[in-house]
């Protein structure tokens, strides 16, 4: 869990978010600046840390006293090949953070790090990923934490959902997007899978709570509610007029072992004991009203 090495909030000299140009990275930034605290945005057209002069790029960004926060990435890692990039990327980073090294860093990561048998899944649950999209985050916090000598934090979301989201995995977004397109709700079997959702406002607010607190440690970014894919299909479907219609598509594969995954958030509570997760049916009502507006 969390340690904070501030009590009270403390705003960083400035905060560096590298791959603020990506959906998380400009997500986080906007968070940072509504909360005041002085941000600067580091995209791939600025140091693009797969490119050999990528280090140095980032480094002649940097100042000694930064909190930098690394969301850079290729994802989701669905191969070895993207999972090397990844790697690749974040040795550039660090050789960046030896020659100036930040007063403190926070990692990206994702619930993929965790064992598939953990339920419910807490911060003290083993790293045991099955997916190479797992085992890319755990080498890339295992390269921070045994490189960067500085307080050190992880933030491991679980499945974002938000209006920009560029991605259209199964869930929220992918649902969104059908319906907007007239087109029905698809969901596997009865779709009645249990999963955690979070907005990714939420991601960027913890974020902002860690970098404040200069906090060290990880900490999940997780509701504690999971909610059947049927369910979700259902809240989306009800956001159109007239109401989407959901469907069922066979399975692509064997139904899922582990049918439902929980979280215990008792560690979030602790850290952060006024912090409320946004309800998902709210936010899935919010993100609808966002993306409406920008067609």
């Amino acid at each position: 869990m969390l340690t904070h090495q501030h009590v009270t909030p403390t705003a960083p000299e400035r905060v560096v978010v590298i791959g603020a140009g990506g959906f998380v990275g400009s997500t986080i930034v906007k968070e940072l600046t509504k909360a005041g605290l002085p941000v600067f945005g580091i995209t791939r057209k600025q140091a693009d840390l797969l490119s050999a002069g990528g280090a140095d790029a980032l480094k002649a960004l940097l100042k000694p006293h930064d909190a930098a926060v690394f969301v850079s990435a290729v994802a989701p890692a669905k191969n070895a090949a993207q999972m090397m990039t990844n790697l690749r990327m974040v040795e550039a980073a660090i050789a960046a953070f030896a020659a100036v090294p930040p007063a403190h860093l926070l990692y990206i990561s994702s619930d993929a790090v965790y064992a598939d048998d953990a339920n419910p899944v807490t911060e003290h649950s083993h790293v045991a990923p099955s997916t190479t999209h797992g085992m890319m985050h755990a080498a890339r916090e295992l390269m921070f934490r045994t490189e960067y000598n500085g307080p050190f934090a992880v933030l491991r979301p679980t499945l974002i959902y938000g209006a920009r989201d560029p991605h259209s995995g199964y869930g929220p977004n992918r649902f969104r997007r059908q319906a907007a397109k007239g087109e029905p709700i698809g969901i596997f079997g009865e779709g009645e899978e249990k999963r955690d959702h979070v907005a990714i406002e939420d991601v960027g607010r913890l974020a902002v709570r860690i970098l404040q607190h200069r906090s060290v440690g990880a900490l999940n970014a997780v509701t504690g509610v999971a909610t059947s894919f049927h369910d979700i299909a259902h809240m989306i479907a009800a956001e159109f007029s007239p109401p989407a219609k959901v469907i069922s598509l066979p399975r692509p594969g064997p139904r899922p072992h582990l049918l439902h995954r929980f979280f215990d958030i008792t560690c979030c509570l602790k850290a952060f004991p006024d912090f409320q997760f946004e309800p998902l049916e709210k936010g899935l009502r919010r993100v609808h009203s966002e993306a409406m507006a920008q067609t």
